[in-house]
C-alpha cells in the first residue's frame, strides 16, 4: 500500500545521527499547524484529552463498563488457563497483529499482550468486584495475586501521563454524574462543568490545588467557548461577557460550586447557553464546548500521540488498531470525521518522525501513505467543511515549510550517510505541493520542483564556501586570485559531490538533475569571475591562472551536462543554453592585445620623450650613440621578456601583433633618427649657363697699377689663411655621425631582439619555430642609414669643406688653386669620421663622402660660376687632381673602400675631364653628334637647337649628355667657344661684379 522508503539512514541512537542530518537547521523548528493555545499548556491538553476519551468510552471495559474483561494468564504459556481468550488447540499465545501497521508499512514489535506493563490482580475476586466502582480500582488487594496485561484504558492513561489520582477523580465524577444516565451521549455532556459541580475541595490535597484545578477547567471553557468556538460569537453576546467576568474573578478566589451558589448558577447558565447555541436545545444535538478549531485538533493530536511506545518513541504500539478504535469515539465530541482523522494521523506520523531526529523512515512512510489517502479520497470530496479546508492548508503548509527548509539546503542538511533521509522526504514534499496546488490553498508556482531545490541548495552551498573563504581572507589577507583559484577547486568538488551523492536521488524527480546542478554552479562561479575580471582588468600571471582554472572548471561542468543530457529529447540543448560561456580564450586574447597596446603606448612615450630631449651627443666614447636609443632598446627587450612572462600559450596571431607593433615602434624611432633634412639642402644652386670671359682690359690695367680691386664672386669664400689645412667637420656633421651610429646600434640590437623572440617562441605551442621578425624594420634601418650617411657626406663636403672644394678649387686659374689643400683637409675629416663613426657604419659613410666629393668636383668643372674658366692646357692638371682625389679614397682605411668602387663612382668625373682634353672644335662636333645635328652649321643649329635640358640630377652628367658638353664649352676660355655659343645660343659673356676695396 505504501511507498517503499530507504532504511539505510536509520540511526537508533540520536547521538549517532550524523551532523549532516541535523545540519544548520534545528529539528524542533517544525511549526504546529494548529498553533498554540495560550491559555492551556500541554499537560492541560493531555488531561482534557483523557477526560474526553474516558467520557466517550465510558461504556467500554476498563473505562467503567460492566462487561467482563478477559485477561491473559502469564503463568499459562499455552493459552489454556481459565482466563485465556483462546481455547486449547488454538495457535500459541495471542500474538497481536495490526492491520493498520501492515497497511502503513510499520514494523511489528513482535510482543504479545503479556509484554504490556502489568498490574497484580486477584484470581478469585469477590462478587462485589464486578461493580463499577471496583472496576475502577486496579491497585493490589492482597491475597492470591497474578500479573495481568494492561487494559486499553490503562494504556491510554499511561500514554497521556494521567495520574491515578486524577483518573480516580474522573471515574468518581462520572459515576456521580451519570447515575441513571448511562445512555446519555458524550457529546451532550459539558465535561468541565460537570467536573466542577461534582468534585469537591476535599478530594484535593489542599485548597490551592483545588483552586488551580478549577482555573484549568475554566480556562478550558474559555478556550472552547470564547477563544476558539466552532460557532462564531456575537460581540454583544451577554453570556460570553458573563463567562469572561466569572473567569476573571475566579483567578483571585475559587468559585463556590454548591447548588445554592449564584456564581455557579450563572456559570452553568452562560456555559450551557454558549455550548448549545444553534442547536435549538435539542437533546439529541451536540454541546459545542470543545469542537472549535484548532482546540479540538490540539486535543485530538494529543490522543493520537498515544499510539507511540513510551519506551521507544519511534515505535508504534502493536495495539494501535484497538487504541484508534477507542480514540475515534471522541469524534462526535470534538466535531471530527474520518477525513480530519486521516489528516491528523498524517501529521502525527510526520511530527513524530521529525521529533525523533529522522531516525525511523517507517514513520515518514506511514505519513506518506496517509497523505496519499488524503490526496486520493478526502481532499477531493465535494462536501468538505470549511474547517477541513483550513485544517488541510495549515497541516500541508507546515509540512511543506519544514521539508523545503531541508531540501532548499540539502547540501547543508544531509550527507553521504543520510542521503536516504533526503530521498524519503522528496515524495512527501511533492505530494504536499501537488495537493496544495490542486486545492488552490497554497502559494505554489507551476514548474517549481526539483529544479528549484537543486539550484537553491547549490547556491547556499556555494555561498557558504565563498563565505568561508572570505573569513579566511580576512584573517590571512588572502590574495583574491588565490581565493578564486581555490574556489574553482571547491566548486569542482561540490559538483562531484552533487553527482555522486545527491543526483541519484534527484534523478527520480528531474531527468537532468546533474546537468541542472552543473549549470547552476557554472553561473555562480561565472558571476564571481566576472566581478574579479572587472576589478582586475590587467593581464598578469595571477589573472591567467584564474582564467585557466575557470576554463578547466567550465570544461568539467559542461561535460557533466553533456553526460547527463544524453537521453533528453533535445540532447540537453535547452539546459546548455543557460550556460553563459566564460570565454576564457577570448578574454585572454583580449587582455593580451590590451597588454600589447599598453606596452606599445609606453614605447611611444619613450619616442616622444626622445624627440623632446635628444641632443645627439654620444653616450660615451665607448658607446658613441644616442642615449635615447639605449633607453628605447631597453624598453623593447623588457617588453619582449614581459610578453612571454604570462603563463599562456601565445597564438601566432598575437605574437605577430606584438612583433609588428614593436617593429612599428622601431621604424618610428628610426624615422626620428633619420629626420635630418636631405642632401639637396646642401648642394649649391646651379649658376646660369653663360659664356666664359677673361678679366676686362680695364681690370688688367687696374691690377698692374697695384690698386686694391676685388671681384665679388658669389660662391667665393676664401682667404689667405686657407693655405694651411684645418679641421672642417662641424658639430652639426658630427651629430649626424651620432645618428648614423645610433642606427647601427639599433640594427645590432634588433638582431639580438629577434633571436630572443625566436628563442622564446619555441616554447609556445602556437608559434612556428622558424618565425621571422622585423624584416621591414631592418629595411627601414638600411634606408635610414643610407639617408643619414648621404646627408652627413654632403654636409661635410658642401658646407664644412666648401672653402677648399666647391668655393675654392680652380678659382681664378687652375695652376694656382690645385686640389692639394682640399685633399689634405679631406683626409683630416675622414680620419675624424673614422674616429666617431662605428666601424660597421664606416664603409657606407665613406662611400657617401666619396660620392659627394666627386659630385663637388663635377660642380667645380661644370657649374663653378663666373669665377672659373678652363683651357685645353688645364686638362693635364685637372686630370692629375682627379687621380689624386681617387687615390685618397682608395687609401683611406683598410678595405673600407675598394678600388673598383672608387673607379665606379669616379666615372662621371673622368668622362667630363676627358671632354676637357678635346679642342673646341672637337667639343662642338661632339655636341652636334650627341644632339643629333651632325653636318649642321652654327647658324643652322642655332635655328633648330634650343638649350639642352638639365640632366635629371647633377650626378647624371657625362660626355654623352648635350648639357654636359655645352657646359664644358661655356667654361672653355677661347674665341672659338665664345663664337659658337654666341651664334648658336646667343649666350652673353660673364660680367663679374667689381668692387674697390
Amino acid at each position: 500500500m505504501g511507498r517503499h522508503f530507504r532504511h539505510s539512514s536509520v540511526h537508533p541512537n540520536p547521538n549517532s545521527c550524523p551532523e549532516t542530518i541535523r545540519g544548520r537547521l534545528p529539528m524542533s523548528d517544525l511549526a504546529s499547524p494548529f498553533g498554540r493555545i495560550e491559555s492551556l499548556d500541554e499537560d492541560d491538553i493531555r488531561s482534557t484529552a483523557y477526560e474526553i476519551l474516558f467520557t466517550s468510552c465510558r461504556s467500554y471495559p476498563g473505562f467503567g463498563g460492566r462487561s467482563a474483561i478477559n485477561y491473559y494468564n502469564c503463568a499459562s504459556d499455552d493459552g489454556t488457563g481459565p482466563n485465556s481468550p483462546r481455547k486449547a488447540g488454538e495457535l500459541g499465545p495471542a500474538v497481536v497483529t495490526s492491520r493498520l501497521k501492515r497497511a502503513l508499512g510499520l514494523k511489528m514489535a513482535g510482543r504479545s499482550p503479556t509484554s504490556r506493563r502489568s498490574y497484580s490482580f486477584d484470581l478469585n475476586p469477590s462478587p462485589d468486584d464486578s461493580s463499577p466502582q471496583k472496576a475502577f480500582n486496579t491497585a493490589p488487594i492482597g491475597g492470591n495475586r497474578l500479573r495481568r496485561p494492561l487494559t486499553a484504558a490503562e494504556i491510554m492513561r499511561q500514554q497521556l501521563n494521567v495520574s491515578e489520582q486524577n483518573d480516580n477523580r474522573l471515574r468518581k465524577t462520572l459515576m456521580r454524574t451519570l447515575v441513571g444516565q448511562t445512555m446519555k451521549r458524550a457529546e451532550t455532556i459539558i465535561l468541565p462543568l460537570e467536573l466542577m459541580r461534582h468534585l469537591k475541595p476535599s478530594e484535593f490535597r489542599n485548597a490551592h490545588e483545588y483552586h488551580l484545578w478549577q482555573i484549568q477547567q475554566l480556562k478550558l471553557l474559555e478556550a472552547g467557548l470564547l477563544l476558539h468556538p466552532s460557532i462564531p460569537l456575537d460581540k454583544s453576546d451577554a453570556n460570553a461577557a458573563k463567562l469572561r467576568e466569572i473567569i476573571i474573578s475566579s483567578e483571585s478566589n475559587p468559585i463556590d460550586t454548591l447548588k445554592t451558589s449564584e456564581t455557579m448558577k450563572a456559570l452553568s447558565n452562560c456555559t450551557v447557553s454558549l455550548a448549545w447555541r444553534g442547536c435549538h436545545h435539542n437533546t439529541t444535538d451536540i454541546a459545542h464546548w470543545i469542537d472549535g478549531y484548532p482546540l479540538n485538533l490540539k486535543i485530538y493530536d494529543a490522543l493520537l500521540s498515544t499510539i507511540f511506545d513510551l519506551k521507544d518513541e519511534t515505535s508504534v504500539l502493536d495495539e494501535v488498531d484497538e487504541l484508534l478504535e477507542l480514540i475515534k469515539k471522541t469524534w462526535s465530541v470534538l466535531g471530527l470525521n474520518r477525513s480530519m482523522h486521516n489528516l491528523c494521523l498524517t501529521w502525527v506520523f510526520f511530527e513524530r518522525y521529525v521529533a525523533t531526529g529522522l531516525r525511523e523512515p517507517d514513520l515518514l512512510n506511514a505519513s506518506f501513505v496517509m497523505l496519499t489517502e488524503v490526496a486520493a479520497a478526502d481532499a477531493k470530496k465535494a462536501d468538505r467543511e470549511p474547517v477541513y479546508i483550513e485544517m488541510l492548508g495549515s497541516v500541508l503548509r507546515s509540512m511543506k515549510k519544514w521539508l523545503e527548509k531541508r531540501l532548499l539546503d540539502y547540501h547543508g542538511c544531509f550527507g553521504k550517510e543520510s542521503v536516504g533521509v533526503m530521498e524519503n522526504m522528496l515524495p512527501i514534499l511533492f505530494s504536499v505541493k501537488k495537493i496544495l496546488e490542486d486545492e488552490h490553498i497554497g502559494d505554489e508556482e507551476a514548474g517549481v520542483g526539483a529544479d528549484h531545490y537543486i539550484r537553491s541548495s547549490l547556491r547556499i552551498a556555494f555561498s557558504k564556501i565563498v563565505e568561508e573563504q572570505n573569513t579566511t581572507k580576512t584573517a590571512e589577507v588572502q590574495d583574491p586570485s588565490e581565493a578564486l583559484i581555490r574556489l574553482a577547486k571547491k566548486t569542482k568538488e561540490l559538483a562531484a559531490k552533487e553527482k555522486a551523492v545527491f543526483s541519484p536521488a534527484m534523478k527520480k524527480w528531474h531527468p537532468i538533475a546533474t546537468g541542472v546542478a552543473a549549470v547552476s554552479l557554472h553561473g555562480f562561479y561565472g558571476s564571481l569571475l566576472k566581478k574579479y575580471m572587472a576589478a582586475n582588468p590587467f593581464l598578469v600571471n595571477e589573472t591567467i591562472l584564474v582564467l585557466q582554472r575557470a576554463g578547466k572548471l567550465e570544461k568539467t561542468l559542461v561535460q557533466l551536462v553533456v553526460e547527463d543530457s544524453v537521453d533528453c529529447e533535445d540532447g540537453g540543448k535547452a539546459i546548455v543554453r543557460e550556460m553563459v560561456p566564460y570565454e576564457v580564450e577570448t578574454i585572454i586574447h583580449r587582455l593580451m592585445k590590451q597588454r600589447i597596446q599598453e606596452r606599445l603606448q609606453k614605447g611611444r612615450e619613450y619616442i616622444l620623450r626622445a624627440k623632446q630631449t635628444e641632443t645627439w651627443n654620444p653616450k660615451s666614447k665607448m658607446e658613441p650613440y644616442a642615449r635615447s636609443a639605449e633607453e628605447f632598446v631597453g624598453f623593447a627587450k623588457e617588453a619582449a621578456e614581459n610578453f612571454f612572462e604570462i603563463n599562456v600559450n601565445v597564438s601566432e596571431s598575437l605574437f605577430r601583433d606584438f612583433v609588428d607593433g614593436l617593429g612599428s615602434l622601431f621604424r618610428e624611432f628610426v624615422a626620428f633618427v633619420a629626420c635630418c633634412a636631405s642632401k639637396q639642402s646642401y648642394i649649391p644652386t646651379l649658376p646660369p649657363v653663360t659664356r666664359c670671359s677673361r678679366d676686362s682690359k680695364f681690370l688688367q690695367l687696374w691690377k698692374k697699377a697695384g690698386c686694391s680691386v676685388g671681384v665679388d664672386y658669389p660662391n667665393r669664400i676664401i682667404s689667405d689663411e686657407e693655405i694651411k689645412p684645418r679641421p672642417s667637420t662641424s658639430r652639426g656633421t658630427q651629430r649626424l655621425y651620432i645618428r648614423l651610429n645610433t642606427l647601427n646600434y639599433l640594427e645590432a640590437e634588433l638582431r639580438s631582439l629577434n633571436k630572443l623572440l625566436q628563442g622564446k617562441a619555441r616554447f609556445s605551442s602556437g608559434i612556428p619555430a622558424n618565425v621571422s621578425c622585423f624584416e621591414a624594420t631592418h629595411s627601414s634601418i638600411h634606408e635610414a642609414s643610407h639617408h643619414v650617411s648621404e646627408v652627413a657626406a654632403y654636409r661635410l663636403i658642401f658646407l664644412d669643406s666648401t672653402g677648399v672644394l666647391y668655393s675654392g678649387l680652380y678659382v681664378g686659374d687652375v695652376a694656382n688653386s690645385r686640389i692639394r689643400l682640399a685633399i689634405r683637409t679631406l683626409k683630416q675629416n675622414v680620419r675624424l669620421l673614422c674616429v666617431i663613426v662605428a666601424e660597421k657604419a664606416q664603409p657606407l659613410a665613406l662611400k657617401e663622402v666619396m660620392k659627394a666629393s666627386f659630385q663637388s668636383f663635377l660642380l667645380v668643372l661644370l657649374a663653378g660660376g663666373n669665377s672659373r674658366h678652363f683651357s685645353k692646357a688645364d686638362h693635364a692638371m685637372i686630370e692629375e687632381d682627379l687621380e689624386s682625389l681617387k687615390k685618397m679614397f682608395c687609401n683611406c682605411g683598410e678595405g673600407l673602400i675598394v678600388e673598383d668602387m672608387v673607379e665606379s663612382e669616379g666615372e662621371a668625373a673622368e668622362s667630363v675631364v676627358s671632354l676637357m682634353s678635346l679642342t673646341t672644335e672637337q667639343l662642338i662636333e661632339e655636341f652636334y653628334h650627341v644632339s643629333g645635328l651632325d653636318g649642321c652649321t652654327a647658324e643652322e643649329a642655332g635655328e633648330k637647337l634650343p638649350l639642352p635640358p638639365l640632366p635629371a640630377g647633377v650626378g647624371e652628367w657625362s660626355r654623352f649628355d648635350p648639357d654636359t658638353i655645352l657646359r664644358v664649352l661655356c667654361y672653355r676660355d677661347d674665341r672659338a667657344a665664345n663664337q659658337f655659343l654666341k651664334k648658336t645660343f646667343n649666350l652673353a659673356k660673364r660680367r663679374p661684379a667689381i668692387r674697390i676695396i
